[in-house]
C-alpha cells in the first residue's frame, strides 16, 4: 500500500532528507511512497552552514550526487579538518594552535602509537603532527585526493566546504529526478485529529492537503513539531554559551591565491570566529554568547579579525539556542534538521544530525502502520547522539587556560559540565580515550576525535604506573619517523587544493569510477 509522505521546509535538511527518501522508498507503484516537499517562498533559507563532516561524502554518494557537479554547483572546496587558534593562553613560543584532523592514523602495522607519544617517543610535538600526514597537507593548501581518485574517495579523509543555498539547490534537482514532487506554497495552519496526531496541513495555494507521515524541516521555527504539536525544547545553554554569530562573506584579497583545506576556527574573548574558504570567496563568522557581549561589540570584533575588506560588507546576524527536542518523533511527525534541535556550529554537526536522521528515518519507515515502535527507536538514538555531541562541544571549551574574560573563565567552572563529560575526563585522567568510550549507534565523534581535541588543549593523561607495559619505543620512533617521510611524499604528490578545485570545475571534468 502506497504511503503519503509530506516534507515541510526546504534547505539542506529538507532536500537531503527528500533525496534519501525518494531514493530508498520512492516507488508508489510498487507499493512504496509518493513524496511531497512543500516549500515555501517566503521564507529564506538560512545560508551560514558552511562546512560538514566526514559522513557527508557517502550520504551524497547513496543518492548519486556526483563530487565534480557539488564542487560546480555549490562553489564546495574540500575539508581536511579544523585548525583551533587561541583556544589556549600563548606560550612562551608565542600564540597557540592545534589541528582536528579527519584522518584517524596512518599507521597499519597495529601498534598504537598514542601511547608512545603521551610518554615522549615523538618529543614535543603536537599528536597530529606525528600521527598523520593531514596537519602537513592542510597547513600547506594542499588537496586531500589526486584529480585520477574516484569520486568521494582519495588517500586522506575529507569532507566539504560550501555555499549553503547552493547546496541546497544542488539537492533539490537532485531530489526532484528521484521522484520527489516540489510544491511551493506556505503552509498557514496545521489541522489535528482527535488522537493529537496529524490530520492534516492547510496551505495558502493548495488548501487542505493530508499525509501518512510528515517531516518537519522548518528550521527553528519548528512549525509542526513545536507549534502544532507542542513538544517542548530541551535546553543546553547551561553547558553551551554561545547564542548568537554575525557572519560576512568576504572576497579574497587576491584572486587566485591559496585556499584553505581547513575550518580555522579562532578563539575571541565572548566565543570564536570561523574562516571557511570557497573558490570564489571566505565565509567568516563570529559565534559568540551574548551574555558576555553584544551585537556592536561582535560585529567590531569580526570586521577586526577580516580587515578593511569586511568595512563595506552587510553583516548577517543569526540568534540560536543549543538544546534539542527530547521527542523528535511524535505520533505521525517526524523533526529533522534544525527544527529538532542545534548544538552550535563548531565541528560541524548539523548536517550530520540531518544526514543521520535522514538515514534513520528511511530504515525505520512505519510501513506497518504502528509507528510508536518506531518512533521510541529513533527519539532514544537521536537524544544519546546529541548528548555526546554537547559533551564533545563542551570539551573544545572546558580546557581552555585562557583568563582573559569571564566567558573562558565560567567555561572551566565543572558546574557548567554535564555529569557524562566529566566522567570521561576522570577516566582518562590514566589512560587515553579508547573504543571502549564511544557508541557507535549513539556518537558521532570516535576515540581519535576525543584524542586529537584532548591532547590538542593540553589535557595531559599519566601513563606512569603502566609505563612497563609499553615495550616497543624503538618501533613508535621508527614509526613516527616514517610517518614524517610520509609527509614529505604527500608534499611533493598531492596538489595544490586550489588547483584541483579548478580542474574539478571544468565542464567536461568527472573524477573517474572505480
Amino acid at each position: 500500500m502506497t504511503k503519503e509522505v509530506i516534507v515541510v521546509g526546504g534547505g539542506t535538511a529538507g532536500w537531503v532528507t527528500a533525496a534519501y527518501l525518494a531514493k530508498r522508498l520512492n516507488a508508489a507503484s510498487q507499493g512504496g511512497i509518493r513524496l511531497t516537499v512543500i516549500e515555501s517562498p517566503d521564507i529564506p533559507v538560512i545560508g551560514v552552514g558552511e562546512g560538514s563532516f566526514p559522513s557527508i561524502r557517502k550520504t551524497l554518494s547513496a543518492i548519486d550526487i556526483d563530487e565534480a557537479d557539488l564542487i560546480r554547483e555549490a562553489n564546495a572546496t574540500f575539508k581536511q579538518g579544523i585548525r583551533f587558534a587561541d583556544w589556549r593562553a600563548p606560550g612562551p613560543d608565542g600564540p597557540h594552535h592545534y589541528f582536528h584532523p579527519f584522518q584517524i592514523s596512518d599507521q597499519s602495522d597495529g601498534l598504537d602509537l598514542l601511547p608512545y607519544w603521551l610518554m615522549g617517543a615523538a618529543g614535543d610535538a603536537a599528536w597530529a603532527e606525528v600521527n598523520t600526514v593531514q596537519k602537513s597537507a592542510a597547513d600547506a593548501c594542499l588537496a586531500p585526493k589526486l584529480p585520477g581518485h574516484p569520486p568521494f574517495a582519495g588517500p586522506l579523509t575529507y569532507a566539504y566546504h560550501f555555499d549553503a543555498v547552493l547546496l541546497g539547490r544542488l539537492l533539490r534537482k537532485r531530489a526532484v529526478a528521484l521522484g520527489a514532487r516540489h510544491v511551493e506554497d506556505k503552509v498557514t495552519g496545521v489541522e489535528l485529529g482527535e488522537d493529537g496526531s496529524i490530520a492534516a496541513l492547510l496551505c495558502r495555494e493548495g488548501g487542505r492537503v493530508a499525509a501518512d507521515l510528515y517531516v518537519d524541516c522548518t528550521g527553528f521555527r519548528a512549525q509542526l513539531i513545536g507549534e502544532a504539536l507542542g513538544i517542548p525544547f530541551h535546553s543546553r545553554r547551561g553547558e553551551l554559551f554561545v547564542d548568537s554569530a554575525v557572519a560576512l562573506q568576504v572576497p579574497y584579497e587576491q584572486p587566485g591565491g591559496p585556499i584553505a583545506s581547513q575550518t580555522i576556527a579562532t578563539a575571541r574573548s565572548a566565543g570564536w570566529i570561523w574562516d571557511i574558504g570557497l573558490h570564489e570567496r571566505r565565509g567568516t563568522g563570529y559565534v559568540y554568547s551574548s551574555a558576555y557581549t553584544d551585537d556592536e561589540a561582535a560585529l567590531r570584533t569580526l570586521r577586526a579579525y577580516v580587515g578593511p575588506g569586511a568595512d563595506a560588507i552587510e553583516p548577517r546576524l543569526l540568534e540560536f539556542e543549543a538544546g534539542y527536542r527530547q521527542i523528535q518523533w511524535h505520533k505521525n511527525c517526524v523533526a529533522i534538521g534544525l527544527s529538532s534541535g542545534f548544538i552550535e556550529p563548531l565541528e560541524a554537526t548539523g548536517i550530520g544530525f540531518a544526514e543521520i536522521a535522514a538515514l534513520m528515518l528511511v530504515n525505520l519507515f512505519p510501513w506497518g502502520g504502528d509507528q510508536e515502535v518506531s518512533a521510541r527507536q529513533f527519539n532514544a538514538i537521536m537524544v544519546k547522539r546529541y548528548d555526546h555531541v554537547v559533551d564533545f562541544i563542551k570539551l573544545h571549551y572546558c580546557l581552555s587556560d585562557r583568563a582573559d574574560s569571564a566567558f573562558w573563565i565560567d567555561n572551566r567552572d565543572p558546574a557548567t559540565w554535564s555529569d557524562g563529560l566529566s566522567e570521561r575526563l576522570e577516566r582518562w585522567r590514566y589512560r587515553a580515550p579508547d573504543f571502549i568510550d564511544v557508541d557507535l549507534n549513539h556518537d558521532i565523534f570516535l576515540a581519535a576525535n576525543w584524542q586529537y581535541v584532548l591532547y590538542g588543549m593540553g589535557y595531559k593523561s599519566d601513563l606512569g604506573a603502566q609505563a612497563g607495559a609499553f615495550r616497543y619505543h624503538a618501533e613508535a620512533r621508527r614509526a613516527f619517523a616514517d610517518i614524517r617521510a610520509q609527509q614529505a611524499n604527500a608534499q611533493r604528490l598531492l596538489p595544490s587544493h586550489r588547483a584541483l578545485i579548478e580542474q574539478a570545475r571544468r565542464p567536461d571534468f568527472r573524477f573517474p569510477k572505480r
